[in-house]
């Protein structure tokens, strides 16, 4: 395979026209960093907010041109609207980053993005569903560190053992966590047009950043790449008919997290900290984010509540105790749960062979099991609260 550069990158975009149909888009300066790993190059190209829908030719054409070079496979590329001072208010639009077709797949047309219309906990909103997908639950902390992840794996697959059909969708751009928890390698398959086939794990349908990227890549990345790519996996992946998509969010109260509650009608957030105040403070952030923004607070997981020497069965509160409980009581949402910290869920965790799958009678896996069960039954509850709630129109 062709080395592929980014000044070669450059060199073959600046024989494409700029917005003003004289300069190219590389002289103009509308190019962004230019990404390139194993033979996928990304990058986005910024034009004015008002021009986005208009030059979407432009960024086909910004992709048809470096699809072309030697040892590229794929080209992914946003189109980034910029808002100038003093202009409307209304949100910049970034068009979806796509793959770009093989020849034969460049008459394909893609499958309609609309889904089922209102959110699962509520018919407020006019979001489009992802066609399929019967709820989407985020999974999400207020800060790094209190094993989100592990909680989201576990979780997912806990709901698949209660029953329901389940994919997961990692939305940690910079740190995708998901191939590792859950022992997976390899490349999404195109399915028809820009449309992937997710990964599969014990059971779970799965879509992470992690399977397009080497695992020590870097993502260095802007806020509209972010949310271009998420857009991306969420929309433009065959994901099937499942009951609950469980999203693994990125820590703390950014693009992503307001990405997601934008672009989709979520069932709900479940919101996991530990015991101590500083992780609390950060989860009560994150938990008002979601309220602001009308997704429904499923409730909150307390990890690492406690810890059990495996030697003499001592307990020790080395986070401190209940503090998870408390904020739950005091911010009137449900309390989940606490998961104690354990070397046998870490242990499992790293090798890929979460506790719920590979000890599923452990008392470990109990407690992700009875989470699961209040976390669907909040999502239930919501949806027949709305229903109840929905007005009746009557003809005379």
């Amino acid at each position: 395979m062709d080395d592929v550069t980014k000044e070669a990158v450059l060199k073959r975009l600046s024989m494409v026209k700029g917005p003003d149909l004289e300069s190219d888009l590389v002289s103009l300066g509308l190019v962004s960093d230019i990404f390139i790993s194993d033979g996928r190059v990304i990058f986005s190209i910024t034009v004015p907010a008002e021009r986005a829908q208009e030059l979407e030719p432009l960024r086909q054409a910004a992709e048809r041109i470096v699809s072309e070079m030697p040892g590229v496979d794929k080209v992914m590329v946003a189109l980034t609207a910029e808002k100038k001072p003093g202009s409307p208010s209304a949100a910049p639009a970034a068009a979806p980053v796509r793959p770009a077709p093989s020849a034969a797949q460049a008459g394909a047309v893609p499958p309609p993005m609309a889904g089922k219309g209102g959110p699962a906990a509520g018919g407020k909103s006019e979001k489009p569903g992802v066609p399929g997908v019967g709820a989407i639950i985020a999974v999400a902390s207020g800060k790094g560190g209190v094993g989100k992840s592990t909680t989201a794996v576990n979780l997912a697959l806990a709901l698949k053992a209660n029953g329901l059909r389940v994919g997961m969708l990692d939305a940690d751009i910079y740190g995708p966590s998901l191939p590792r928890l859950l022992h997976l390698t390899g490349r999404p398959e195109p399915v028809s047009g820009r449309i992937l086939k997710p990964l599969e794990g014990y059971g779970l349908k799965v879509m992470s950043m992690g399977f397009l990227v080497e695992e020590e890549t870097p993502m260095i990345w802007r806020g509209p790449m972010v949310m271009s790519a998420l857009t991306q996996m969420l929309r433009e992946v065959a994901w099937g008919e499942l009951d609950v998509l469980v999203v693994d969010m990125p820590p703390g109260t950014g693009d992503a997290q307001l990405t997601m509650a934008q672009q989709v009608p979520l069932a709900g957030a479940v919101i996991v900290s530990t015991p101590q105040d500083l992780a609390l403070i950060d989860a009560r952030k994150g938990l008002n984010m979601f309220r602001k923004v009308d997704v429904p607070v499923l409730g909150i997981v307390e990890n690492m509540s406690y810890f059990l020497c495996p030697s003499c069965g001592e307990r020790s509160d080395i986070f401190g105790h209940g503090g998870a409980r408390a904020e739950a009581e005091k911010l009137g949402v449900p309390f989940l749960g606490e998961i104690p910290l354990h070397m046998e869920i870490r242990a499992r965790s790293d090798a890929g062979t979460p506790v719920v799958v590979s000890d599923p009678d452990s008392p470990h896996a109990r407690l992700y099991r009875e989470v699961a069960t209040k976390v669907w039954a909040e999502v239930e509850r919501n949806r027949q609260d709305s229903a109840q709630a929905a007005p009746a129109i009557v003809f005379d």
